[in-house]
């Protein structure tokens, strides 16, 4: 079996020197939790700290006493020692935030009036990544908290936290932009029949497909946005190099399944590949034992033995036949006892199965990547739905290991 150093969280968060803890990882993994949970830690061993969420469940909103979360962070009561505050991105509310700072009022009320913007704002492919980077930039530029924790959005794939930022910045600068901008500049006839040309030499039919009217509104808002463009690009470089510098750790959240930790593996050799620091990965959802010393195959053989009419002899664990003298002088009782006896080692056989799983999983991704620390959070029996229960994730991130390991 394949060892990893282990995860150290608590010396993680205790650093003085982390000022930014961003969960990355595919969705569905629980990396919303996680973040949450770093957050409340981080806040009673003393720190001032803000947790950037992204589309959080309700549960998890109210677990933190706060009814909804919005673009603004809030003060989460009931935690003691330091701070905790949190908010949930609002990704069309950072984008006008954008938009008011860097345009004079009157330009700024026809960008965010016109349908294009409003479409590019509220869903365009890459913007949520992208904001969640902006939004990052902003609370760190404002040095209000010593700790930012950011959960990032539930991406497809894990990578488009660090791809979009840099295909929306590209687009929003790019020659599709250059192109619509010539007409505004051109005007008249001549300008559109440049427009037509200029489509016509990137699609073909583009013109077409997007119809005359959403034609005027692309240009008019790129007439509007000309001096804001080369912004973009730059405010999402400055936040890429602002997660490349000392002060960063990342921190890759999987589960133990083979597409989670294939996407972590991915994701980890991006990192590297991108210079940028990586503190661990983070385990969630690992099955454990009390029990562990009874394997699978025991507990099948034994169950397969009581419901053949045999039993298990407790101080050799060996399947035998059973003493007619020992036995209940209830047959029915005896029937019952042994058919929940059988069913319980299967349970236990099938729980052991998982587990051994869970570790050849694990272990693939070691024997990869042998220096990533480790942290492995045990199962939860149910949902989170309150602060006990993130302290609860927060004792099984410190602990690193799962229950009955």
């Amino acid at each position: 079996m394949d060892t990893a150093p282990r995860l150290a969280v608590d010396r993680l968060l205790d650093d003085p020197t982390t000022r930014i803890i961003v969960c990355c990882g595919a969705g569905g993994v629980g990396k919303t939790t996680t973040a949450a949970a770093l957050g409340v830690r981080a806040a009673e061993r003393g720190r001032k700290v803000v947790v950037l969420t992204i589309d959080p469940a309700r549960r998890l909103a109210q677990s933190m006493g706060i009814d909804s979360l919005d673009n603004t962070p809030r003060k989460v009561t009931g935690v003691d020692g330091g701070e905790l505050h949190a908010m949930m991105l609002d990704m069309k509310r950072t984008f006008d935030e954008i938009v008011e700072g860097h345009a004079d009022p009157e330009r700024a009320q026809a960008i965010l009036a016109n349908p294009f913007y409003q479409s590019l704002s509220a869903g365009f492919a890459g913007t949520q990544e992208y904001m969640a980077m902006e939004k990052l930039g902003q609370l760190r530029a404002r040095d209000d908290w010593d700790l930012i924790v950011v959960d990032t959005p539930p991406s497809r794939s894990a990578l488009d936290f660090l791809d979009a930022p840099k295909r929306l910045g590209s687009f929003l600068d790019g020659k599709f932009i250059r192109v619509l901008m010539a007409p505004a500049k051109v005007g008249g006839r001549a300008g559109m029949k440049f427009l037509n040309v200029g489509m016509s030499l990137m699609t073909g039919t583009l013109s077409k497909l997007m119809g005359a009217s959403l034609l005027k509104d692309v240009q008019t808002f790129v007439a509007a946005m000309d001096t804001m463009f080369g912004g973009f690009r730059t405010r999402a470089d400055a936040t890429f190099r602002l997660l490349q510098a000392p002060g960063t750790a990342f921190l890759v959240v999987a589960a133990p399944e083979p597409d989670a930790v294939r996407e972590a593996a991915y994701f980890v050799e991006r990192l590297a590949a991108e210079n940028m620091p990586l503190a661990g990965l983070v385990l969630n959802r690992v099955h454990g034992s009390g029990a562990d010393q009874l394997s699978a195959e025991r507990a099948l053989a034994a169950a397969e033995n009581i419901e053949e009419g045999g039993i298990v002899d407790q101080e050799s664990g060996k399947a035998g036949l059973r003493d007619s003298a020992d036995s209940p002088s209830d047959p029915d009782a005896d029937a019952d006892v042994d058919e929940i006896t059988a069913g319980l080692l299967r349970l236990h056989a099938e729980r052991m199965q998982v587990i051994a799983r869970e570790q050849r999983t694990r272990d693939r991704f070691t024997s990869l990547h042998p220096e990533v620390a480790v942290a492995e959070v045990a199962a939860l029996p149910g949902d989170v739905h309150d602060l006990a229960g993130l302290r609860a994730i927060g004792e099984r991130l410190a602990a690193g290991v799962p229950a009955g390991a």
